[in-house]
């Protein structure tokens, strides 16, 4: 039962945390598609709360719901290839989200409250939508290689 619970925690923070970068990706991109700086400094406000409530919530369920239940199955987390390179493309998202993606939204959340009431949209600001898309797309690719390898758990 405690197992169950574990993995229903574990599989609950992946659907929020994948959920949320994936979506998050889409509406930004569309906010930002509409030149309205009011709608754009909404958008990049929604990235920020967003992402304290689903992609650090869904980090904080897989990390509680995948070690927990490894424990409870006699697992060791860094035993089977699979899951040792699960973890490894889990952190490597999260380097690329804390090192290049989470500096280049507080520069566009400073920006967009400077913005929002009208005025101008600066060339920086485009110059980081532009870098936090490359980046973000390109963290999001190890978190589903990690997803596969949770499902698949090749040899």
């Amino acid at each position: 039962m405690l197992y169950s619970l574990l993995k229903t925690l574990h599989v609950l923070g992946v659907v929020a945390l994948v959920g949320n970068v994936v979506v998050t990706l889409a509406w930004k991109l569309a906010a930002d598609r509409t030149g309205e700086p009011r709608v754009i400094a909404f958008g990049q406000r929604l990235v920020t709360l967003t992402d304290w409530w689903f992609t650090v919530g869904g980090v904080v369920l897989i990390a509680i719901g995948g070690y927990g239940a490894a424990w409870v199955a006699g697992l060791d987390p860094l035993g089977p290839h699979w899951l040792l390179w699960g973890q490894g493309l889990f952190v490597l998202s999260g380097a690329l989200w804390a090192g290049l993606l989470i500096p280049t939204q507080i520069r566009q959340a400073r920006q967009a409250r400077d913005f929002a009431a009208g005025g101008d949209i600066p060339a920086s600001y485009w110059r980081d939508a532009r870098r936090w898309v490359f980046w973000g797309v390109i963290a999001i690719g190890p978190l589903l290689g990690a997803v596969w390898l949770m499902i698949a758990k090749p040899a």
